[in-house]
């Protein structure tokens, strides 16, 4: 019986502190629970408490939206909050939790493909973030405060990255000033298995 009320006190806790931006209440090992991809603990976590998401972080097939896998290919669904990397011969798939934008306006969507991979970014805001923030610095180097966290990889989008951050709690969220973010552990992976030239589709 103790047992029964811990978990649902637990999941009472975890509810009120999502609908109260409780960003500051959740501690970084919650953060991490989203790499268990299960409906249980996507419920749980008080950064991903979107029971919508839960049905659609799923695999998917790569036929609808590329006609080959040639490079191979990455699609990041915008709404369900996750990427999807084909290998070209197809014996790779990996699915990810990522962050997307804050907003429609800052959301662009189509295909592009990666132009560049940098490990150890460094990050400088462009003019339009400047002008929304001009309290940010105008440069920060490679290390644990940068944005774009380990790894980077260019998109033929000017501005538009897929990259890493060393902030947690932004993955499963609307926390993005227009790039796609992954963990570190997940971007690091990315890097290794996609190439310049990858395609690249966000929907």
């Amino acid at each position: 019986m103790t047992q029964t009320r811990n978990i649902v006190g637990r999941r009472a806790f975890l509810t009120g502190a999502a609908a109260a931006g409780g960003a500051g209440l959740a501690t970084p090992s919650l953060a991490q629970a989203v790499y268990d991809y299960t409906a249980s603990t996507v419920e749980e976590n008080a950064y991903t408490n979107k029971r919508r998401n839960i049905s659609s972080f799923t695999a998917r097939d790569w036929r609808p939206y590329f006609t080959s896998l040639r490079g191979g290919a990455i699609l990041v669904d915008t709404v369900s909050r996750g990427l999807h990397y084909w290998s070209a011969d197809q014996s790779i798939y990996k699915l990810y939790p990522t962050s997307v934008p804050i907003s429609a306006e800052l959301t662009r969507l189509g295909r592009t493909r990666v132009t560049r991979k940098v490990e150890g970014p460094s990050w400088a805001p462009t003019p339009s973030m400047k002008r929304r923030n001009p309290e940010w610095p105008d440069f920060v180097p490679p290390g644990p405060d940068n944005p774009l966290g380990t790894h980077a990889l260019y998109l033929s989008w000017k501005y538009y990255r897929i990259h890493g951050t060393h902030d947690t709690r932004k993955i499963g969220r609307k926390s993005s000033n227009g790039c796609i973010g992954l963990y570190n552990e997940h971007i690091q992976e990315l890097f290794a298995l996609s190439n310049v030239g990858t395609q690249v589709l966000l929907i």
